[in-house]
């Protein structure tokens, strides 16, 4: 990767505006619906989510190495572990993440990103 970004702060500020709002709205839901124990990490320059292991990304377009080409991929690194019983996600080749690719706010499905962020979780607590 040609930038290393130090902080969330620098992470944001080179985000487009429309890419900045999806990534806004989607932490907004993480941290509020992941318990306090769970940590946010800058890994490959976007933000991770951690409780005994990775639970969720959020990975921009205009960061390099995502893989997508417009929008902001909101990803569950065990995702191949959960329910999605409404398909809600999509998987690619990765067997274990699963993902939702949103090119505005407005796709964003708060009550369905909760419910799966609620399974990750128990799946997680089933790590040492």
């Amino acid at each position: 990767m040609s930038q290393q970004f130090e902080s969330m702060l620098e992470f944001w500020e080179s985000l487009p505006e429309n890419e900045a709002t999806i990534v806004d709205v989607l932490r907004q839901i993480v941290s509020q619906t992941l318990p306090d124990s769970c940590t946010e990490k800058l890994t490959n320059n976007v933000p991770y989510f951690y409780g005994r292991k990775r639970i969720c990304l959020i990975w921009p377009a205009s960061i390099k190495g995502g893989g997508i080409k417009k929008g902001v991929l909101f990803g569950f690194s065990k995702g191949n572990l959960l329910n999605n019983k409404n398909h809600y996600l999509d998987h690619g080749r990765n067997k274990r993440i699963f993902y939702k690719i949103f090119l505005s706010p407005e796709e964003i499905n708060e009550k369905e990103i909760v419910l799966l962020l609620k399974e990750a979780v128990r799946v997680d607590r089933t790590f040492k």
